[in-house]
């Protein structure tokens, strides 16, 4: 869903859909369970 409405922004600069997609964003870091994906994505280095 996150992806679609990225996607609507980037080809309308729509800024309805733009806050759309940080509600969404918002929504989806507030959600037990998705720490293991966030760190999944930082990007540092392992000494």
């Amino acid at each position: 869903m996150m992806e679609f409405t990225w996607k609507v922004f980037s080809q309308t600069g729509n800024i309805d859909t733009y806050l759309l997609f940080k509600e969404l964003q918002k929504e989806t870091n507030d959600i037990p369970g998705n720490q293991d994906e966030e760190l999944a994505e930082v990007d540092f280095p392992i000494s």
